[in-house]
């Protein structure tokens, strides 16, 4: 298959695009994992935020769901935290999410200060400086809703999913670690879309309308979840390999 008949395809069957896309994506931050241990998992959870907040104004549609694009790395986050959570401990994920949030807040104050500058107004150069700054402005979309639903929605969800994942683990003395990735994951991402929907459409659009973002939303992020539980069993059988320590359930 040629370059032009993949790329075709690819946009012809959005489904398939966005779960090859999870997948790369999980790979992706299994690798940083292989390479660097747990600076590769905190690496991952930086340039996955970032990624979500550049993106998220895109807007797709899949299984005739309407969602944000960012939604796709945003998700995988929740991945990056079980992996350090199982494999270097409630501290590490914690550190991790508090890693992200300063980050995530460092970067909306940067570029609303870039906003602050004038584009060019060389001859040369004006019509693509002004319609550049014009694409920035819309891109980074810095309406205090937007930014105080993004962060506080982020926080408070990923400190209780470190929190429940490490509960379940005490009670279950160590075993069924799918059994708290997903119930960890599938109810941080409850929380985590429950505030963002409150915080950001309540009064934006009718509660009906808000509540059908919210829950598509959150179907989609239960989907990566599921997907990513044998990429967790696989983190932890390459961290058991190397460390011999940990057995597996």
């Amino acid at each position: 298959m040629s370059q032009n008949n993949l790329i075709e395809f690819l946009t012809s069957n959005q489904e398939i695009l966005w779960l090859g896309s999870t997948i790369f994506f999980l790979f992706s931050t299994i690798l940083l994992y292989r390479l660097f241990s747990h600076t590769g998992l905190q690496a991952a959870v930086v340039f996955s935020i970032l990624l979500a907040n550049l993106l998220g104004p895109r807007l797709i549609t899949i299984f005739n769901i309407e969602i944000s694009l960012g939604l796709l790395f945003y998700a995988s986050i929740f991945f990056a935290t079980d992996v350090l959570s199982e494999n270097f401990g409630k501290k590490a994920a914690t550190d991790a999410v508090k890693l992200g949030f300063i980050v995530s807040l460092i970067m909306i104050i940067i570029m609303w200060l870039s906003l602050l500058f004038d584009p060019s107004d060389s001859s040369q150069t004006a019509e693509y400086s002004l319609m550049i700054h014009d694409a920035f402005e819309i891109i980074i979309d810095l309406t205090p809703r937007f930014i105080i639903g993004s962060l506080l929605a982020y926080y408070v969800s990923q400190r209780y999913d470190v929190w429940i994942f490490h509960k379940i683990k005490k009670k279950t003395g160590g075993d069924h670690l799918w059994l708290r990735n997903n119930f960890s994951t599938l109810s941080s991402q409850f929380i985590d879309s429950s505030i963002y929907t409150v915080v950001v459409w309540w009064s934006i659009v009718d509660i009906r309308t808000a509540i059908q973002i919210g829950l598509a939303e959150y179907l989609l992020k239960a989907v990566i979840a599921l997907i990513d539980t044998g990429f967790v069993y696989w983190a932890r059988s390459s961290h058991t390999k190397k460390n011999n320590s940990i057995p597996l359930t």
